[in-house]
């Protein structure tokens, strides 16, 4: 079945190659889909149904972006309904994981852990960013356009380099109101508020704790019956985001910039090889189980470009893989202001690009404190929207690089931002998994192909 999908995929790959005959390679796309289409049809994967949505979406922003760019609010429609799940998931998977399962002591511990975790992985991603694009030297020989130094020149730095700054962070961690934390689904305060919450929970005697412990547990398993009808609809949402990715965009945008896109996208492979592979085999968790776990959130984090989307249905199914409710429902929350695996990859590669964009040569000392200013600057902010931007454009002016290259990036960011976001869930999931395996679980429990 997957080589049939494979071959489907090649033709379909070679009928986007610039061959002159335009309805030959229309013809053969839409082959290679309707191919696709008879396989996944022969199973029930939630998978296979994502991935086909996704080539079929490319093919509909490609040949009739006129049709595409509208097709935009079915993405919006599935985003608004997973956001309606993710506060009260938190809240009812975390509360009765600290209250009913006496995990209080075990809180310091995991949360010492999962921040050791994403700090040394996320430094190991803007390392691996840095040598590909040194590597690659993407940026050389690219010619800035005239429009983009004009934006340049019209745009004011200093109300776009703002940074969230560290006081800020440690204060907006912590609610004044739960329900604005969960109306402007703030994921940390929520989390915070539900460690609080259990915590109290777990002080109580038995007799007065069982009635809403009781209720909690029964909203945690309606919410992930309400993912799983949810989960349905994700695979035409998906083919919509990137119809409209794809459409309002065009290929013809690529081209300037298609050796960055390359570069990325080299890095993310060298990164999940590299690191997120030996990680899993370090601590004896199976390979080929955590990929069927995480392949249905990456796939859907990549189409709709937000790490948001793939939240309730990463909780399923590393839940499904083995790692206790509670400790999932602490990893996976924190990761959202703590991980930034995609983003640090992304901002040592973009940074470099565009210093080689102005011919500006880093020395390897200037390179590492660049680095090291990446490191710092992106801690803490990675919930916040677009944040990778915020801190890059920040770098930029604290190392005197000019905006016109970055500006360009912008153009190709919605297709750099599918890997981003595709890479940071998976290290979401993998966070979850190293540590629920640190804290005793087997990680080696079948994942079930199903929605």
């Amino acid at each position: 079945m997957w080589l049939t999908m494979a071959a489907a995929v090649l033709v379909y790959a070679l009928g986007l190659l610039p061959l002159g005959m335009q309805a030959v390679s229309i013809t053969a796309r839409i082959v290679a889909l309707v191919a696709l289409a008879v396989v996944v049809a022969r199973r029930r994967s939630l998978t296979a149904w994502t991935f086909f949505a996704i080539l079929a979406g490319a093919e509909l922003g490609a040949d009739a972006p006129g049709v595409a760019v509208h097709l935009h609010v079915l993405a919006e429609i599935f985003l608004r309904l997973v956001r309606v799940i993710v506060a009260p998931l938190i809240l009812g998977t975390l509360t009765t994981g600290i209250a009913g399962h006496g995990q209080l002591k075990s809180l310091g511990r995991v949360a010492l852990k999962t921040v050791v975790y994403f700090e040394v992985v996320t430094t190991l991603a803007l390392l691996i960013g840095a040598v590909a694009i040194n590597l690659s030297r993407a940026g050389e020989g690219v010619v800035v356009p005239a429009s983009v130094l004009a934006q340049e020149a019209a745009a004011n730095p200093a109300t776009t380099v703002a940074h969230v700054g560290f006081e800020s962070f440690l204060l907006n961690v912590f609610p004044e109101n739960l329900v604005s934390a969960i109306g402007q689904n703030q994921i940390l305060q929520v989390a915070v508020f539900s460690m609080l919450f259990g915590t109290a929970l777990a002080l109580l005697a038995e007799e007065k704790r069982a009635p809403l412990l009781a209720v909690l547990e029964s909203m945690t398993a309606a919410m992930f019956q309400f993912t799983k009808l949810i989960m349905y609809f994700a695979p035409i949402a998906a083919g919509a985001a990137l119809a409209y990715t794809v459409g309002s965009m065009g290929i013809a945008t690529l081209v300037p910039l298609a050796k960055l896109l390359a570069t990325f996208y080299g890095s993310v492979v060298a990164l999940m090889v590299l690191v997120l592979l030996p990680v899993l085999l370090i601590s004896r968790i199976s390979v080929r189980g955590f990929i069927q776990a995480v392949s249905e959130p990456a796939a859907i984090g990549f189409a709709t470009t937000t790490s948001e989307s793939a939240l309730p249905l990463a909780m399923e199914r590393m839940e499904e893989f083995g790692v206790p409710r509670w400790v999932l429902s602490f990893v996976i929350p924190m990761g959202y202001s703590f991980n930034m695996t995609g983003g640090s990859l992304y901002l040592s590669t973009a940074a470099l690009f565009a210093a080689q964009v102005a011919g500006i040569h880093f020395t390897f000392a200037q390179q590492a404190v660049m680095l090291l200013t990446l490191m710092l600057t992106s801690k803490g902010i990675a919930g916040v929207p677009r944040a990778t931007l915020v801190i890059l454009m920040g770098t930029a002016a604290s190392f005197h690089l000019p905006m016109a290259p970055i500006l360009m990036i912008l153009g190709v960011d919605a297709l750099i931002d599918m890997g981003r976001t595709a890479l940071n869930v998976i290290g979401n999931c993998l966070a979850a998994a190293v540590v629920g395996k640190w804290e005793g679980a087997g990680n080696e429990a079948p994942v079930l192909d199903k929605v």
